[in-house]
């Protein structure tokens, strides 16, 4: 799986897979195929493929420890920005098709409906970390200093699922939330526990030298 993972056409194949939600928005718009309300099956599809690629992204590093395929590091980026991309065309549906880009009406919106604030402030959390996505970035910050700046994806995800609750909770649609926040709890979950593994690992290794010491 390592020898596919890190085959040259991998990526490129996975570029093709990631635009395919926005390929399939995009002709449904142009051929009236969305439903009743185009506007909001825009918006829709673009916030939930932005929540999805977030937790394919947090689901890279538990997957790769658990099977070994190294070779999925590769992919991770790729995927966060496309969290990122899809986060920004979920704004632009907003600002367009909600808005009618009145600048002023969106200042004013955005602090009054709780879950439009939960998503502005996902995305705005979601800006360092694409602009820090690339080697150069991370040659500058310091491999220790770039991986705490992108634990924020932890804090994104938890705001982007508060957004889609908050959202749901207006039609009284919480089914697909569930699936989402049990999701998003083994993710981080999984990582609590592996952390809480190596310190009690890493406290297993101290102490036999702390004796021979004494």
């Amino acid at each position: 799986m390592n020898a596919l993972l890190s085959h040259r056409a991998t990526k490129p194949l996975l570029f093709m897979l990631a635009l395919g939600p926005f390929a399939h928005l995009l002709l449904g718009a142009l051929n009236n195929g969305l439903g009743p309300n185009p506007a909001e099956a825009l918006s829709r599809g673009t916030g939930d493929w932005t929540l999805r690629f977030l937790c394919l992204t947090l689901a890279v590093t538990p997957l790769r420890q658990i099977t070994g395929w190294t070779a999925l590091v590769r992919l991770r980026r790729m995927l966060g920005l496309f969290a990122f991309c899809y986060g920004l065309l979920h704004l632009l549906c907003y600002a367009w098709l909600d808005m009618g880009f009145d600048l002023g009406a969106i200042v004013r919106d955005i602090p009054k409906r709780p879950f439009v604030l939960a998503g502005t402030l996902a995305l705005l959390l979601m800006l360092p970390l694409a602009a820090t996505s690339f080697d150069r970035a991370i040659r500058a910050l310091g491999a220790a200093r770039w991986r705490q700046l992108h634990r924020l994806v932890y804090a994104i995800v938890l705001l982007g699922l508060l957004h889609f609750f908050w959202m749901r909770s207006a039609k009284n649609d919480f089914a697909e939330c569930g699936i989402y926040a049990a999701v998003i709890s083994v993710l981080l979950g999984w990582r609590l526990w592996a952390a809480w593994r190596n310190r009690n690992r890493a406290q297993a290794a101290r102490r036999p030298n702390a004796r021979l010491t004494s």
